[in-house]
């Protein structure tokens, strides 16, 4: 039973936070931003929050410290928009899978070509 309420208080994080970045947010350090997934423990006390942000890599690195100052705001908002007894800690990382899974893309279209071409 607690996986299921894990899982869902996961998607609305998922779902607040996505909104949160794209429209309180000012900072001009963040970039073109992609919430891609949130794991939540099963105590609910702490959230990781996946992340594909476009850019190079100094970009994204400034994004994320973007991020990490504005994380007291992201996490009190939160917790006005999600009714839970506490609202869990904060944890922001790079998914790079999407990034992996175009370069995995483009090797095989280079394959295609190449083998067409034989």
């Amino acid at each position: 039973m607690a996986k299921f309420r894990v899982g869902r208080v996961g998607e609305q994080i998922k779902k607040e936070i996505s909104a949160l970045i794209q429209t309180e947010l000012k900072d001009p350090r963040i970039g073109f931003i992609t919430v891609t997934g949130v794991d939540v423990t099963g105590d609910l006390s702490q959230a990781r929050i996946y992340l594909s942000i476009l850019g190079n890599e100094e970009q994204k690195e400034a994004t994320l410290l973007a991020l990490g100052k504005a994380k007291g705001f992201l996490r009190t908002e939160l917790g006005r928009r999600i009714r839970l007894r506490h609202t869990p800690e904060i944890e922001f990382r790079f998914d790079s899978s999407i990034e992996y899974g175009s370069r995995i893309e483009a090797l095989l279209q280079e394959i295609n070509r190449e083998s067409r071409g034989v």
